[in-house]
């Protein structure tokens, strides 16, 4: 684990409400001069506490209009079958996220596409028809309450 002081922490908790700031705005926020805020920057990258920068877009803006949460359960519990999976669910565009769990369900997939025909075919041309998924149950979001991704880091 890196150690933080309270400047990485107030510097990694502005970059993660907007990555976009520069490191002047962060100094003045954070009481540092822009070369300090970028030497700290710099490291925290190095040491892969900032794993990425990115911009965050608009499902609404990109006509993105339907989350599901699809569970998944293997046909079989082997390392060839979970990498075939794997290797599934890193080639779809729609896949968000996907977590590996414990209990009945053996993966968790977050998917956004633009409509419910497109949801379907998603489940059953991707998802039902690869020969390493036994079956697969969906939710789709109603409503989302909190969307941020920000770490509890305590800045």
């Amino acid at each position: 684990m890196i150690t933080l002081d309270a400047f990485d922490i107030r510097l990694l908790a502005l970059l993660q409400r907007d990555a976009g700031l520069t490191n002047q705005e962060i100094g003045a926020r954070i009481a540092l001069s822009a070369s300090q805020v970028s030497r700290r920057r710099a490291r925290l990258e190095a040491d892969g506490v900032i794993r990425r920068v990115r911009a965050e877009l608009s499902k609404d803006a990109l006509g993105l209009q339907v989350t599901a949460f699809v569970g998944v359960t293997l046909n079989a519990h082997s390392r060839a079958n979970s990498r075939r999976f794997r290797d599934l669910v890193k080639a779809m565009e729609s896949v968000q996220e996907a977590h590996a769990l414990t209990g009945e369900m053996d993966y968790l997939i977050k998917i956004t596409v633009t409509d419910l025909k497109t949801l379907a075919r998603v489940i059953n041309d991707d998802l039902l028809a690869h020969d390493a998924v036994q079956n697969v149950h969906s939710s789709v979001v109603l409503e989302t309450l909190r969307d941020d991704n920000q770490l509890p880091i305590g800045g």
